[in-house]
């Protein structure tokens, strides 16, 4: 492994497939100095644990590694992430995101329906992103139709993760985040002054009305929970659909075994979270010196806890590198751990069981339409394919008369 780690991890190869090297890396040592971009890397189960649990000592504030971020709630340590935490928490409660099936499995069903003609189809573009990014853009309170737009600003947004390394991609990325800023800057304030004057039940409304230590909530506070929700509810659960498609199509009697035990969805679900984790990273910074797995970290460091390879941990996970829609127990961490534990877990989970229950009700077999490797989502910390052609076999009951 070379000593530019930060060089590796965009490649399209160790984007595709980073296991191999997390295996590598955390046996040999599970804390490494990335050089090029002054960042230390944790690969092994307790260590990133830790460092996602510990806020006192890996803080999610970049600050405190002297570098800048976006106004986002998971850069933000406590007080002020409980406050902010808590006006969100009440859009994602588990009786709020058991309202919202009926709408997604209506959701689902027109996407897959626009696909009905069609041997083939592009399961990324025609079905996993639209659909999260429909529910979230519903949740929110945008026009549906808008959705193409916000799109883009996501895939503007997660090349951020560009920025780790000093170089022209890194200028290129900060740059287009910054345009797509102005945009959507832009954008909102038509959006509060209707909300404003006619409020509903969604999050914009909720974001407009809610007081925190008696402040209502600012312009650029409103914005960075638009940046946040746009990326983060709808990337993780468009990769986790896609993941379980590449993960079955992989492992053919796990796929059978699947298609004729419906039951083992849910299970199915946490386990392609653990084996291809749609965030493989978080971000982190030391506000004091830390010891960890014979290891000195000093202060002020930028630190990257490596879920992809922690879900991997032979010290955790018994044959990890196995891919077992049975197994139990699986206390992977996909969705982080801590007081930055996901708020939107039980909403990705679901989505997921409702995409995978429809797609074996309405096909008898699907396979890979092309040869070619798959091509990475443009952001080095998520894991998951931007385009995923698929060849179908329809169930009698989707067949035209």
């Amino acid at each position: 492994m070379t000593t530019t780690m930060m060089t590796d991890l965009a490649s399209v190869e160790m984007r595709r497939n980073p296991f191999p090297v997390y295996d590598h890396l955390r046996s040999g040592s599970p804390v490494l100095h990335e050089p090029s971009a002054d960042a230390w890397m944790i690969f092994d189960y307790d260590g990133v644990k830790r460092a996602l649990n510990d806020h006192e000592s890996f803080s999610s504030s970049m600050l405190a590694a002297g570098r800048r971020h976006p106004e986002w709630l998971i850069f933000f340590d406590p007080p002020r992430h409980s406050q902010l935490r808590n006006l969100i928490l009440k859009a994602f409660t588990p009786r709020v995101v058991a309202n919202m099936e009926s709408q997604i499995r209506a959701l689902s069903a027109e996407l897959l329906d626009q696909t009905a003609s069609r041997d083939e189809i592009d399961l990324a573009t025609d079905y996993a992103v639209p659909l999260p990014m429909k529910v979230i853009a519903g949740m929110i309170g945008i026009p549906l139709g808008d959705w193409p737009r916000f799109r883009h600003w996501s895939d503007v947004i997660l090349r951020l993760s560009y920025t780790l390394a000093d170089n022209e991609e890194a200028a290129r990325a900060s740059n287009e985040y910054a345009a797509v800023t102005a945009e959507m800057a832009d954008y909102l304030p038509s959006l509060v002054a209707a909300r404003r004057s006619a409020p509903g039940d969604d999050l914009l409304t909720r974001l407009i009305e809610a007081e925190v230590d008696g402040e209502r909530l600012t312009p650029q506070e409103i914005l960075g929970f638009f940046q946040i929700l746009l990326v983060a509810g709808h990337e993780t659960t468009t990769n986790l659909i896609n993941n379980a498609i590449l993960c079955l199509l992989d492992e053919p009697a796990q796929l059978a075994r699947l298609r004729t035990t419906p039951g083992l969805i849910p299970n199915a679900i946490e386990e392609v979270l653990r084996y291809r984790s749609p965030v493989q990273w978080m971000f982190r910074a030391t506000t004091r010196a830390v010891e960890l797995n014979g290891h000195h970290i000093p202060a002020g460091k930028l630190v990257l806890p490596m879920i992809g390879s922690a879900n991997r941990d032979p010290q955790q996970f018994s044959e990890p590198q196995r891919f077992d829609i049975g197994r139990d127990p699986n206390p992977h961490i996909a969705f982080g751990h801590g007081i930055h534990f996901c708020l939107g877990a039980a909403l990705s989970r679901m989505e997921a069981r409702i995409a995978l229950t429809d797609l074996f009700q309405r096909t008898t077999a699907f396979e890979l339409a092309t040869s070619d490797p798959w091509e990475p989502r443009q952001a080095l910390h998520v894991h998951g394919p931007s385009r995923l052609p698929l060849r179908i076999e329809r169930a009698a009951s989707q067949l035209p008369d």
